[in-house]
């Protein structure tokens, strides 16, 4: 009985031996997400009159006032390819914890309306919307956390990046909501770098499609342009992102870092695109703990 065991310990100090490991799990799909039961927010508002004008509210039980959170969905800033639903079952988490989420949609470049400047304006009246009910639902606004995916990252350090428009751009307003936190879930920051690489998940001549043609039209709708933020910002990224290139958040935290901004990028292991908004993964609780801490 002894040999056996002594023989099978000989084999783990030899050089170049090697353990047997558990085959890495496969990242989750699309699929995989939209196949579970979805929940329902508490109320569907609207902020125009397009169908895709809407703001999904969903408030938790308990007291208040309530800290709340605007959640802006991706898809490539295209409506076709998503809308506010793929964020449901994050939404309803973070509902189940004690947070309203104010989960907005607005018209992707592929609808009337949208790209430059109308997805920026849908963006924008759709966060300020919550001003205006604040009181209402007994919402916080005393700190609000903006969280993004994908897309939708962009989107949510740009409604944190609002006060640092050019009072020139057609996207400026005097007084936008204050944003105190702003998490971008396997975001694209960097609108020019997105459209330099060919091997991001959107592609490259949708970016167009976003920003316009126009002179400078990286100034009002890219990030690293209107650097210092003055915004706490969190990046959460999946090592083995197949959609979002992981280099897009090294080099957006190397240039905010560098501009002055706190940033903090929380690498997760094993994960892709699709687990960043999955209620069960690792990602999210790394992304709900981070809203968590800001709201408490």
């Amino acid at each position: 009985m002894i040999r056996p065991i002594l023989l099978a310990l000989a084999a783990l100090l030899l050089p170049g031996a090697v353990m047997a490991a558990d085959p890495p799990r496969p990242l989750l799909t699309w699929s995989d997400l939209k196949s579970r039961p979805r929940p329902t927010p508490t109320e569907t508002l609207t902020y125009g009159s397009d169908p895709l004008q809407k703001v999904d509210l969903w408030l938790p039980e308990g007291k208040s006032p309530r800290p709340v959170a605007i959640m802006v969905h991706g898809g490539c800033w295209q409506s076709d390819i998503a809308d506010r639903t793929l964020m449901d079952w994050i939404a309803d988490d973070l509902r189940r914890h004690g947070v309203a989420v104010w989960n907005i949609d607005y018209r992707g470049v592929d609808r009337a309306g949208g790209g430059y400047p109308g997805t920026f304006q849908d963006v924008t009246a759709a966060a300020d919307l919550l001003r205006k009910e604040a009181a209402r639902y007994d919402l916080d606004l005393s700190h609000v956390v903006a969280i993004g995916h994908s897309a939708g990252g962009h989107l949510a350090l740009w409604l944190a990046a609002r006060a640092k428009l050019p009072r020139t751009s057609p996207l400026w307003t005097a007084d936008p909501l204050p944003i105190t936190r702003a998490i971008s879930l396997g975001g694209l920051p960097d609108l020019a770098a997105t459209e330099t690489s060919p091997d991001n998940g959107c592609g490259t001549p949708v970016v167009a499609r976003l920003t316009g043609d126009h002179a400078d039209r990286f100034a009002d709708t890219s990030i690293p342009p209107l650097l210092p933020l003055g915004v706490a910002q969190d990046l959460v990224n999946g090592r083995e992102d197949r959609i979002i290139p992981y280099r897009f958040a090294t080099d957006y935290v190397a240039q905010a870092r560098k501009a002055g901004d706190s940033v903090t990028l929380h690498t997760v292991p094993a994960t892709g695109h699709v687990e960043l908004i999955a209620p069960d993964s690792a990602a999210w609780r790394v992304a709900r703990q981070i809203v968590l801490d800001a709201l408490r």
